[in-house]
């Protein structure tokens, strides 16, 4: 990668990745784009463009203007707010990887899109899920993702593009707060250790879902696309995970280091109908054997570090 165009950079994990290529690639050679600027960091500090993915000129012109290689394409809603607005949800998830795709083809360019374990759903293998298995979600975020693996294949089978993906579980930061997912309890139950020392979560006890904290999923994100693409036989989407843990998990790693944190449940159902729906842990072979994937951080270390980092925060 030399030139890269992020789509949706101001997002969770977009406002950390952006800087983490900027120093890795240069700053002036990583573009953050998004339908709205802020104040954030990732906006400040490089070239930034408002975009909006559904509208495709918008999208290759600045592409264009840019000269960019790769094309990191992470604007979407995610799960839980998708399924307030399925049909927002799949003109903005699709039609914006669709205009992602081209611009990509149009530019020759390498292109990156993350999946979700959203995208299996009931019927898949609950423990230990395999790469390759049954994906029948009952969700609309769910259905976008299958749809978007399948199409990023399509791309890369019909047009040759260089499409590059990771299925990633729930993920932990400091940084951006989370954006409507199912899996934002294991972000809010810090924030909330660190300031009132209690959390009641809406995902409940016994609920084991697979999470990574960020900076092995940006690790993640670099090392598969600097991968030898000779190498890559799934291409779109490699399962991906570091831990798989339920509420009751977390609050007791949270208490190692605040004493007498207590955690209380008020279930949503909506959220936890979804979280019944995903698997409790996902096998991760394939990425291990392909490019080498590899993570860092357990549920204590990671801990100790959102501890840490949100104390200086707040």
């Amino acid at each position: 990668m030399k030139r890269i165009l992020i789509t949706g950079a101001l997002g969770q994990i977009g406002s950390e990745l952006t800087l983490k290529l900027r120093d890795i690639y240069g700053t002036d050679n990583v573009i953050a784009t998004d339908i709205k600027k802020n104040d954030s960091e990732a906006a400040r500090s490089g070239p930034f463009e408002m975009v909006d993915v559904t509208n495709l000129n918008q999208m290759v012109e600045t592409a264009k203007k840019y000269k960019v290689d790769t094309v990191m394409h992470l604007a979407a809603l995610l799960s839980a707010t998708a399924e307030a607005k399925p049909v927002f949800a799949w003109n903005l998830n699709m039609g914006g990887l669709l205009n992602g795709l081209e611009t990509a083809r149009e530019l020759n360019a390498q292109f990156f899109t993350p999946s979700s374990i959203g995208a299996f759903g009931p019927s898949t293998p609950k423990d230990n899920t395999p790469q390759d298995t049954i994906m029948r979600p009952s969700t609309m975020y769910g259905v976008n993702k299958v749809a978007g693996e399948l199409l990023a294949d399509y791309y890369h089978q019909k047009y040759a593009v260089d499409t590059r993906g990771l299925r990633f579980p729930g993920l932990i930061s400091y940084v951006a707060l989370p954006g409507g997912g199912t899996t934002d309890y294991a972000v809010e139950i810090y924030y909330e250790a660190v300031k009132n020392g209690r959390y009641t979560s809406y995902i409940d006890k016994g609920t084991y879902m697979d999470m990574m904290y960020m900076p092995d999923a940006l690790n993640a994100i670099i090392d598969l696309m600097e991968a030898d693409s000779a190498k890559l036989i799934h291409r779109n989407s490699f399962n991906v995970t570091a831990m798989s843990f339920e509420p009751e998990e977390i609050a007791s790693s949270i208490a190692k280091y605040v004493p007498g944190f207590e955690i209380s449940y008020h279930v949503d159902p909506a959220r936890q109908k979804i979280a019944d729906s995903w698997p409790n842990s996902i096998d991760a072979t394939a990425a291990k054997e392909e490019w080498g994937f590899k993570f860092e951080y357990d549920l204590d270390k990671m801990t100790k570090e959102m501890l840490e980092k949100l104390r200086q925060k707040l």
